[in-house]
């Protein structure tokens, strides 16, 4: 029996599981799947499997390698480096990209969200003339850069005759959501199949049922326990180790054939086994350098323990990983020399590196200089984690203590930016322990806190930047501006559920920071935006105008929108200034698109769908909403849920809303994030005020108005509150809502602010004033792009004509709120509108078309952008999707709308707006 028909004895579910998803991808559908199990379980004998069978495709294959993975991009390089020939048929940014990526080029760090695209462009592309099967084995030592960026392809795989499957220890977080496929033991009937098929002689029947007992039905296990064991410690099961796991007993029958080949062999293994480049070539140089025959390889050869031909290959990795532990640190430090002198510093500085710090016997100033440079390239190819690798063992072999905390915390820096929050805290707290200068303190109070805030400890943030802020005073005022910036967010995001570290705590500090003659932008925002809190809207008016216009000005730099443009929003909130804030949400989305910020898109996205949605076009906040899930898919980050709640409480859909609300009060309690709280609240209380449940709508507003006052957020929540107020008879509350509405609004001046306010104010005037005041509000509201308030305004209106016995006047105010709410889908406001009309003694039927069909939110973004005369390329770019699944998209896209062509969408999706359903 062949050793590979051998050790897939009982694999007939997994074999047809492959054969299933090979047939797939070669009638042109994509696949992906993860193998896992443990070590020895067979899981690289399926891929082989797999991959003999896969003749009629073209076969990719990646192995990880347990001591590459700080080498940033090594895994990726393997899979594409025999399709680079076709890097010049990418989009420019993702060629660049990959090219800058594999230092082919030099350029900007590359993002990883537009690395993971370029590859799935490539691969696209290369599936276009053969289908393309790629299989990556040992993915649990892959590098980070490369895991992430595999495990985002083998999730937007959709069109593609493409196969991506991954051999891995365990499940891993980069590949949740892809199917899986676990690699049990084998059941005792095939273990002893398994068994008897390498036996060369008889065997005492006791023995054979000790071996497949200890073996628990691990394959390799089976096939290892008679290697190197002579007859005699078989004998009776004397040689087994029961007392040793699994693992240790495999390890222990590779040692025990490692001892038994020649000296020179197991040096020249040894060699082999510290660089996993499998580079023959090079570990014949440094062979030669050790005086090692390439004869010494025959004996291993011989002995099925490894291969020496155009490439080193062992028969196993935990072969290699057990042939590199068990030699002396001696031992290792010679054959790391001599991997020195072979690799080429100008073709691989990296690895010579790397081979330099693991042959470094004490601290050498010039190693970590070595690795330190290692560690700015990995930053310039966009490698945080393998550039916290370097940085940390460059501070292990720093003589100089000062050179080693430096070095510690830029390798903090790179464990925070490469999301790795638990090693990040665990090297700045042992690096806190050191001696260090008072900005060296500092710097590490300040990576504490953003190490807080990123991680989600919402309440725990605000307190240690604010801390961090106050150091960087007298050390660095231009830092500790930015650290109060810093903490000023952090203090908005945990909103009443902070407790030290409070918006006002950082506010009040840092306007206790002398000022500057000629203040920059972090400056003025700075001012403005704690002035608000410190001294009241009316004081902090004109720096707030200030700010507003310097960030909705066309001079402002890209880098500014990306940097500061999140604290300018504050100020055209502050002013009630939606025109300002949703320019500002749009030139965001347009600059974070251009360089790739794709991380903070999402957030942009929901804000920028919250206020749309606020405007009344369900349909566009919806297509928002739906860009930024798929972001947020293919950054693995957690959905943002303040677009969708908004949109379904506008729309009065309770069904939709109350579990979302539930799901954002939730979250929010558990991370710190206290605004999720208020957000949630707020929301809540315009879906209970449409469905007229006013006590609910009184409960829920008071919530979002009292977690926190001073959030700027929260004085969304009064207008709902008085209307709420009103109508369940609690005058007395909605008259200390309106003195707060008041002082808020009256500052800015806006049409949107005066015109909500004299709606409210107008709910709570006497006859002879209350009708001036709707006036007034619906002249005012008629000139925002607010139309849902535009129509709440409509509609109290009639309801108070409707109750002063002024039916006919009633009917024309509630008409129009009725027209115009049912037109946007605001829909419990518009059967409120309704209802109110009946009691008029007007015959009024429902509004509301039936949908002809529908498209998904997906699909309906994809069309808005081909009518919008984007390319399927320039779709895909934008959506991290392959061209072809664009194509595909937009084909079910013409199917739904009647239509054959692009030229077709303009009036299909202008007629479909009336009469087509969005569905989320």
């Amino acid at each position: 029996m062949s050793a590979r028909r051998t050790e897939l004895v009982g694999r007939t579910e997994e074999r047809d599981a492959l054969a299933e998803l090979l047939g797939a991808v070669c009638a042109g559908k994509s696949r992906a799947l993860v193998v896992h199990g443990e070590a020895g379980m067979g899981k690289s004998a399926l891929l082989d499997h797999l991959t003999s069978r896969a003749d009629d495709c073209r076969v990719l294959r990646v192995v990880g390698m347990q001591s590459e993975m700080e080498l940033i991009f090594a895994g990726l390089h393997q899979l594409c480096a025999p399709l680079l020939d076709r890097l010049d048929q990418l989009p420019t940014p993702q060629r660049d990209a990959l090219r800058t990526a594999f230092g082919l080029c030099e350029g900007p760090p590359p993002k990883p969200l537009l690395i993971g695209l370029a590859v799935l462009s490539l691969l696209s592309e290369a599936s276009g003339d053969q289908p393309l099967v790629c299989v990556i084995d040992d993915y649990q030592w892959l590098d980070q850069t490369s895991a992430q960026a595999l495990g985002f392809v083998a999730r937007r795989l959709s069109a593609d005759p493409v196969a991506m499957i991954f051999g891995t220890r365990a499940a891993q977080d980069e590949l949740a959501g892809v199917p899986e496929l676990r690699l049990a033991g084998l059941p005792d009937p095939y273990a002893h199949e398994l068994l008897d098929s390498v036996l060369t002689g008889s065997l005492d029947e006791r023995v054979r049922d000790q071996i497949v007992a200890e073996c628990g039905g691990n394959p390799l296990a089976l096939l290892e326990s008679l290697r190197g064991s002579t007859p005699d410690r078989l004998a009776g099961g004397f040689g087994l180790p029961a007392a040793v796991s699994l693992s240790g007993r495999l390890e222990e029958n590779f040692r025990r054939q490692l001892q038994s080949l020649p000296s020179a062999t197991q040096r020249l293994l040894r060699l082999a086994a510290a660089d996993p480049s499998g580079d023959a070539p090079l570990v014949r140089r440094a062979a030669r350098t050790l005086g090692i025959s390439l004869h010494a390889a025959t004996p291993a050869v011989e002995a099925g323990l490894a291969e020496f031909s155009t490439r080193v290959r062992f028969r196993h990795p935990l072969l290699r990983s057990t042939i590199y532990r068990s030699a002396t640190e001696q031992e290792r430090q010679e054959v790391h020399l001599a991997l020195v002198a072979a690799t080429d510093p100008d073709i691989d500085p990296d690895r010579r590196a790397w081979h330099r710090a693991h042959a470094a016997a004490e601290p050498d100033e010039e190693v970590a200089a070595d690795l330190e440079q290692s560690a700015d390239r990995a930053h310039a190819r966009g490698g945080p984690a393998a550039a916290a690798a370097f940085l940390e063992r460059a501070a292990l072999l720093s003589a100089n203590p000062l050179r080693q905390t430096e070095r510690n915390l830029a390798a903090v820096q790179g464990h925070l930016q490469a999301g790795s929050y638990e090693r990040a805290l665990e090297l700045l707290t042992a690096t806190e322990a050191e001696r260090l200068d008072p900005l060296q303190r500092a710097r590490a109070e300040l990576l504490r806190g953003h190490i807080a805030f990123a991680s989600g400890l919402g309440t725990t943030a605000p307190r240690l930047l604010l801390k961090a802020a106050e150091q960087l005073v007298p050390l660095d005022v231009g830092l500790a501006r930015e650290t109060y910036l810093t903490a000023w967010m952090a203090a908005v995001c945990a909103g009443g559920l902070a407790t030290e570290g409070s918006l006002p705590d950082v506010c009040r500090a840092a306007r206790r920071v002398p000022r500057s003659p000629q203040p920059d932008k972090p400056e003025l925002i700075l001012d403005a935006i704690s002035a608000v809190i410190t001294d009241g809207p009316t004081a902090a008016e004109p720096a707030l105008r200030h700010v507003v216009s310097a960030f909705t000005a066309a001079e402002t730099t890209p880098e500014e929108t990306l940097r500061w443009g999140w604290f300018a929003h504050a100020a055209a909130i502050a002013l009630w200034d939606h025109s300002a804030w949703r320019s500002m949400q749009e030139r965001e989305a347009e600059v974070m698109r251009a360089v790739g910020a794709h991380g903070l898109l999402p957030i942009v996205l929901s804000m920028l769908a919250t206020v749309t949605a606020w405007s009344g076009d369900f349909t566009a906040a919806a297509t928002m909403i739906a860009e930024a899930d798929m972001l947020c898919d293919a950054t693995r980050a957690p959905a943002a849920l303040f677009a969708p709640i908004v949109l379904a409480c506008l729309r009065g859909d309770e069904n939709t809303a109350v579990p979302l609300i539930e799901a954002s009060v939730q979250d929010g309690r558990t991370s710190g994030t206290g605004v999720f709280l208020t957000y949630a609240n707020w929301a809540a209380s315009i879906l209970y005020n449409g469905l007229g449940c006013y006590e609910d709508a009184l409960a829920s507003a008071t919530r979002s108005r009292d977690s926190a006052p001073y959030l700027f957020v929260a004085n969304w929540a009064l207008p709902e509150l008085i209307e709420a107020a009103v109508r369940s008879g609690h005058p007395d509350l909605a008259h200390s809502a309106l003195a707060q509405l008041t002082a808020s609004a009256m500052p800015g001046g806006t049409d949107v602010g005066l015109g909500l306010l004299a709606r409210s104010r107008a709910l709570l005037s006497d006859s002879e004033s209350a009708e001036a005041l709707y006036s007034e509000a619906i002249d005012r509201l008629s000139r925002t792009p607010l139309r849902p308030e535009l129509g709440r305004a409509h509609l109290l209106y009639g309801e108070w004509l409707r109750r002063a016995g002024r039916r006919t006047d009633a009917r024309v105010q509630l008409r129009t709120a009725l027209d115009l709410l049912a037109s946007i889908g605001v829909d419990a406001f518009a059967e409120r509108a309704r209802r109110e009309l009946l009691a008029t003694g007007e015959r009024v039927r429902r509004h509301g078309a039936e949908a002809v069909d529908s498209l998904t939110a997906q699909e309906a973004l994809i069309a808005r952008l081909a009518r919008d005369s984007l390319t399927n390329a320039e779709i895909a770019a934008q959506l991290f999707l392959s061209p072809r699944t664009v194509e595909w998209h937009l084909r079910k896209v013409f199917g739904k709308l009647g239509i054959a062509s692009r030229r077709e969408l303009t009036s299909a999706l202008t007629h479909a707006g009336e009469v087509l359903t969005v569905v989320e």
